[in-house]
């Protein structure tokens, strides 16, 4: 370091100065260095630095000290949020006043490591190490390595071994230990806590600092999911305040087409808690329809450059959850305000149609507009209706255009897999009252199909503008998987031609050709293995599932920000600005400067957030299966197989749902080798084979309800599951009641099976 500080003993001001300035670690040693002090000099200033720290002027260690409300150059940080893909950090262990709120920092990642396996991607919650630097606009932190997450099994329940040692048995069943508790913090045995570790290496434990409660209560899944993944889920007062404000602004037919004598109907789910879209449709006398897809206008209330944005932004999406939604927006709009509810004037977003005998959309127009919502019905009264004697016309009239739509549907021949949806019915305290497979109607096909062709109007309209478009894409099957698929077919006597163009309906074909029930099951599954994940960006790639060469999602900005962005889009295209609001809110209701010059980065930020989401609710209903199943352990179950692996494979039950593992050490005494190419296990002696879509009755082991895992046993194995603990039994005291049911002792956890 180049020495110019004069020597003597410094001013609290040069010492301040050095702090702020020096590109490294700065320490007492380093500080004397830079000023030249030595022998009693150096004896002063470790007096000075007392009397500094004392004062509030600088914190830290002798080692490494900092200015009071600053950071050190070089330390530990935890990802805070992702905001447009990019991280912003605050220090891992803040201990400032409480009114003081820890430094943000913008963590600079490089192109070189980001995403890759040296660097990967960071996500909410991940720990690092990094140098940091104050600048004009703002603290900044550049990451030297990730460190091993700390949050992961820091939710769990609290069990009590046979000595009252305290243990935490984890919720997420990937981590497949228990932490013993160094402190519990007031919290009893059977509790769900919050748990932060005691010391830094995992012999420490964890002491408790939160505790939740009852793990079993109503709303308990959804809260270990909401903070396992960290979503956003409470609304600051300043993005309420500002959604109350917004939800004042006037409606009027002045500036919007007024569409509220067209008997628009919003056809939902019977338990919908908002609804984004409406329809409606009547013959244009030469053997077409004209219709028009009416959606929520979320871009008169929520402007870019406001808390309310910013909220919507980070959270990305809506969540939803048996027992509640995490909205995207605060209630008053979400459920309220911008929600099509039957017989309320309400603004919308309205896409025209005109739908061609063939089922071709022939013209498109978009405008803002003012309805009203003639009928909020559920798919299952609709399809009743439909069924019926005597539909309404403005049911027949949707239906016979829908016929029309499905004709074209069917003539792209885009990828059909049957892919059955559950549902988790609760009753009014929250109980769960009933868990079954989601029937699929002809009403959810009309509505679908209304809403795709409103999607790719949207892509269409944008591009015939060349304005910026938020696509979503979902990309052909990569070479490798398509490979790993032609091999798995032979193993069936069934070709997979790779010479040719790929494309959904060789996929139907394939499919269609298969009789045998078990064996097209494991096809299908094989078929959606090899399917990419559908993400959004501003590079068009079609959407290889449906068959479309452009498409985008416009339906449903009342839950997705993606919608949100297109609408912009189009006010921004076709010029569809509203008057200017009076009083505080953002101007403009079109694109903020930042995404009409780059929607790359907003695209992989919601792309993330839906990721994220889909996780969350998925882990959640898993965990409603295991607690509804609890009480049936021992039972029977028709269940198919879902996947093999070479430890063992897993199989989900019929019409319920929930996926389980039968470990191959419970199959009996033959020796079983896994065929890799062929996805199954072999037994040497008998020739017994387990392999994805087979059906068989296997006997209910375990359900743990915390973590969603499951177990099967064949009905007469050999080899019975009896999970050894990591620690002894406690004597004479019953199972904690999330483990009731289960075979084995409280520390059985640790061996769960994990699920795919």
């Amino acid at each position: 370091m180049k020495k110019n500080h004069r020597s003597g003993t410094p001013t609290r001001a040069q010492i301040l100065e050095f702090l702020q300035s020096s590109p490294t670690i700065a320490g007492k040693r380093e500080i004397a260095k830079a000023f030249g002090l030595k022998g009693q000099e150096k004896i002063a200033l470790k007096a000075l630095l007392k009397d500094m720290a004392e004062e509030g002027l600088i914190d830290g260690k002798k080692t490494a000290y900092h200015r009071m409300g600053g950071v050190p150059k070089v330390t530990v940080l935890r990802i805070a949020e992702i905001e447009d893909g990019e991280p912003y950090a605050i220090p891992d262990a803040w201990s400032p006043d409480d009114a003081t709120p820890p430094p943000r920092l913008r963590v600079i990642e490089g192109r070189k490591g980001r995403g890759n396996a040296k660097f990967p991607a960071l996500k909410v919650g991940d720990r690092i190490l990094a140098r940091t630097e104050e600048t004009g606009r703002g603290w900044t932190a550049h990451p030297m390595k990730k460190l091993p997450a700390r949050t992961d099994g820091l939710m769990g329940v609290v069990e009590l071994d046979r000595t009252g040692k305290g243990w935490l048995a984890p919720v997420d069943k990937r981590v497949r230990t228990s932490s013993p508790i160094a402190d519990l913090g007031g919290a009893e045995e059977g509790q769900l806590v919050l748990a932060e570790p005691a010391g830094k290496s995992p012999r420490s434990g964890v002491n408790v600092v939160e505790v939740l409660g009852d793990p079993l209560a109503p709303k308990a899944f959804s809260l270990i999911a909401i903070a396992k993944h960290g979503i956003p889920h409470v609304f600051g007062e300043e993005t309420i305040a500002e959604a109350e404000r917004a939800a004042q602004l006037p409606l009027s037919a002045e500036h919007r087409e007024d569409l509220r004598d067209l008997p628009i109907v919003a056809i939902d789910p019977a338990d919908a808690r908002d609804h984004d879209d409406a329809i409606w449709a009547e013959p244009d006398g030469e053997g077409g329809y004209r219709a028009v897809v009416a959606i929520a206008d979320v871009s008169f209330y929520v402007r870019p450059g406001g808390q309310l944005d910013r909220e919507a932004r980070k959270r990305g999406n809506s969540v939803y959850f048996p027992d509640r939604v995490v909205p995207m927006l605060p209630e008053v709009l979400s459920a309220d305000v911008c929600s099509l509810k039957e017989g309320e004037d309400r603004a919308a977003m309205a896409c025209h149609l005109r739908i061609s005998p063939e089922g071709k959309v022939t013209k498109f127009r978009f405008t803002r507009a003012l309805v009203r919502i003639a009928h909020n019905i559920a798919y299952e009264d609709a399809q009743a209706e439909i069924d019926g004697d005597a539909p309404r016309e403005f049911l027949s009239h949707l239906w016979g255009a829908w016929k029309l739509l499905a004709a074209a549907r069917a003539a792209r021949d885009p990828l059909e897999l049957e892919l059955p949806e559950r549902q988790v019915r609760l009753d009014e305290h929250g109980k769960i009252s009933e868990i079954a497979i989601r029937e699929r109607l002809d009403a959810h096909r009309v509505v679908e199909d209304f809403m795709i062709a409103a999607n790719v109007a949207a892509a269409k309209a944008l591009e015939a503008k060349t304005a910026p478009v938020v696509y979503r894409v979902h990309e052909a099957p990569g070479r490798e998987k398509l490979v790993a698929l032609r091999d798995y077919m032979k193993t069936f006597g069934h070709s997979l031609a790779l010479g040719q163009v790929i494309t959904p309906g060789l996929f139907n074909r394939l499919l269609k050709d298969i009789v045998d029930d078990s064996e097209k099951a494991q096809v299908m599954e094989a078929v959606l293995r090899s399917q990419t994940q559908a993400y959004y960006g501003p590079a068009n790639a079609g959407h290889f599932g449906l068959a479309l060469g452009s498409y985008a999602h416009f339906t449903s900005p009342i839950r997705r920000y993606a919608d949100l962005l297109v609408h912009r889009a189009l006010v921004d295209a076709y010029k569809l600005e509203q008057p200017k609001p009076k009083g505080s809110l953002p101007e403009s209701t079109g694109l903020s400067d930042r995404d009409r010059a780059d929607l790359s980065k907003v695209s992989e930020a919601i792309s993330q957030a839906e990721r994220r989401a889909m996780e969350a609710e998925r882990e959640t209903i898993d965990r409603y299966v295991a607690a509804w199943l609890a009480g049936r352990v021992g039972e029977v179950f028709p269940t198919r197989i879902t996947g093999v692996q070479s430890f063992g494979f897993f199989a989900t039950i019929v019409g319920l749902g929930g996926d389980g593992l039968i470990p191959v050490s419970t199959l009996g005494s033959e020796y079983f080798t896994y065929d890799e190419a062929a996805q199954r296990l072999v037994g040497k002696d008998s020739g017994t084979t387990y392999a994805p879509g087979d059906k068989l009755e296997l006997r209910l082991a375990e359900a743990n309800p915390l973590t969603g895992a499951l177990k099967f046993e064949l009905p007469n194995a050999e080899g019975r599951i009896e999970p050894r603990g990591n620690r002894p039994p406690p004597k004479d005291r019953p199972k904690p009641k999330h483990l009731q049911g289960k075979r084995g002792r409280p520390g059985n956890i640790r061996h769960q099976g994990r699920g795919r």
